[in-house]
């Protein structure tokens, strides 16, 4: 419970274990006490009870949490007894936005609280622990600083426009809009590596049907996630699925074995794969070592190229290689740099394989102690204010007016303090906290 009333709720139901009475308003703030909950001569369960005087607390208002046993009806019981002396369900993200509400976060702590809670691997994590912690809104408040010193300046030389007095130097003002449209480039640029720490890497399993694609996906997962089948064809559409390897998520997608066919269905599942392809962060291009040669597995990695996106990496596997004569099979496709060797089916190779896909995520890019974005709201307050900056510095060079100039500032600080909650709305405030679990 949080708020005014948490103590004296608290104070009417929770008893010393020799039946006296507890006034929760005097305890320490950051102790824990054992006792029981009870109503009239009933008890409910022995609990321990901790107690947070504000603004010592999550919320920075007084908190009371009870631990009690694990059953759902003694939980259900305990909140029903809590609302019958006063108290009320928390929505959702409440205890949260009472912390941002008190100034005890901001927006972007408040946002990456969410983020904590649904990270699924370490990166997420860490990135979501860097931004809870300040790290992402000192640099916002950096850039805002910086601004409201330029805007400052502009506003004296309007209350002296009669008397033709410049303040600022153009020049200076120029450079320094220029080095904030550099962070604020940078923060935007980082939003793709953020989304795919977040969301995972997106790794499409591609190639012709049989070639073990489903049973890839199967061993990487460690669960029977896709149908496996000695008929071709069996996989008609997409199946995704996400596993952390070396605290990094990866989506890995298993898609429709690429060939010609007359079958409607197949077909779009076969067009789906080329969509995922142009979509994904790594192909792995999986083929029968003993059904291709080199010439035509040449041929099918030329088609594939054709459809991978500027930052794509493919990975070549040549899959069955119990069935097989390694010397033989690396002989022949003796030409394809970086190749790699396995069988999925009995599982060969495959720590080689997710050791290939941590190295070509860059361990440049998972170096969280730097400001990484993962918010879209974020990315697009930060695009707008880059675009204000931009007309800022096109009004510096045409001599515009220091009203305009002026207009365009406001404007930048306007979608920067909407990152870290200086400027809010209730919409925002709703759709932000909306996304939460209930109370938290």
């Amino acid at each position: 419970m949080s708020g005014k009333n948490a103590f004296a709720i608290a104070s009417r139901l929770f008893y010393k274990m020799n039946g006296k009475s507890v006034d929760v308003s005097k305890l320490k703030t950051h102790t824990v006490h054992f006792g029981v909950i009870k109503e009239k001569d009933i008890v409910l369960d022995e609990v321990l009870l901790t107690v947070f005087v504000g603004p010592h607390s999550y919320t920075a208002e007084d908190i009371v949490e009870f631990s009690c046993h694990g059953s759902r009806f003694i939980q259900q019981q305990l909140i029903q007894l809590l609302i019958r002396k006063g108290a009320r369900l928390a929505d959702a993200g409440e205890f949260t936005f009472r912390a941002f509400f008190n100034k005890r976060l901001d927006l972007v702590q408040a946002e990456a609280v969410a983020d904590l809670i649904a990270s699924t691997s370490a990166t997420s994590h860490q990135v979501a622990m860097q931004q809870m912690r300040g790290g992402f809104s000192t640099k916002i408040k950096v850039l805002r600083e910086n601004l409201v010193n330029f805007a400052s300046l502009i506003e004296l030389e309007l209350d002296f426009s009669e008397e033709d007095v410049e303040f600022a130097d153009r020049d200076d003002l120029k450079n320094l809009v220029l080095s904030i449209q550099k962070v604020i480039h940078r923060l935007v640029e980082s939003f793709e590596l953020g989304n795919v720490i977040k969301n995972g890497i997106p790794v499409a399993i591609v190639g012709k049907p049989n070639s073990g694609k489903s049973t890839l996906l199967n061993v990487l997962l460690e669960e029977d996630r896709a149908i496996v089948s000695e008929i071709p064809g069996t996989t008609r559409d997409v199946i995704e699925d996400d596993i952390s390897i070396d605290g990094i998520l990866f989506r890995f997608i298993d898609t429709a074995g690429i060939r010609q066919t007359s079958d409607l269905i197949e077909q779009i599942g076969v067009s789906r794969t080329f969509e995922k392809i142009q979509k994904s962060s790594i192909i792995v291009y999986l083929f029968d070592v003993h059904e291709l040669t080199s010439k035509e597995l040449q041929k099918e990695i030329d088609e594939i190229k054709e459809h991978l996106n500027e930052r794509s990496q493919l990975i070549i596997v040549g899959n069955k290689i119990d069935k097989e004569d390694l010397v033989y099979t690396e002989r022949e496709f003796a030409g394809f740099k970086d190749i790699l060797f396995i069988s999925a089916k009995e599982r060969i190779n495959m720590d080689a394989l997710r050791k290939r896909f941590v190295d070509l995520f860059d361990s440049r890019t998972i170096n969280v102690t730097e400001t990484v974005v993962t918010n879209v709201r974020h990315m697009q307050a930060l695009h707008n204010a880059g675009s204000a900056l931009e007309k800022v510095y096109d009004s510096l060079n045409k001599n515009v007016s220091g009203e305009l100039i002026s207009v365009d500032i406001k404007a930048a600080l306007h979608h920067l303090g909407l990152i870290t909650g200086e400027v809010t709305n209730e919409d925002l405030l709703q759709n932000i906290f909306s996304k939460f679990c209930i109370g938290k």
